[in-house]
């Protein structure tokens, strides 16, 4: 089974299937330090990540930016001094998608990038 990082993101429509449960445990292990939550009725996944200043903090929020548009699946990124949130959801299905997994972890890897 290839990992999260391996995979590409799908094109998403509103009759796209949302994770099960059953999927959310089976992937969820792949992204830990993701938080699964709730936002008025929307499951999404949000981490929160944080650098030495406000400089790598918007860099590393251009970096994911550009992961976005090149999957097509966009996040919601909340940029301050020193902390980078970042939200995946799909907005199509008020849910959470497979490409929502997969961002994350991608997500994660440009982080790394930045702690090296």
């Amino acid at each position: 089974m290839p990992t999260l990082l391996q995979e590409k993101c799908a094109a998403c429509l509103p009759n796209s299937p949302r994770v099960t449960a059953y999927e959310i445990v089976q992937l969820k292990p792949q992204i830990p330090e993701w938080n699964l939550i709730e936002k008025t009725g929307v499951p999404q996944l949000e981490r929160t990540y944080k650098f030495p200043d406000f400089k790598s903090a918007i860099a590393f929020t251009n970096s994911v930016g550009e992961a976005a548009e090149t999957e097509g699946h966009h996040p919601a990124l909340l940029t301050e001094w020193g902390k980078v949130t970042v939200t995946w959801w799909t907005h199509s299905i008020s849910g959470l998608h497979r490409n929502d997994f997969i961002m994350a972890a991608r997500t994660d890897a440009i982080a790394h990038q930045f702690s090296t």
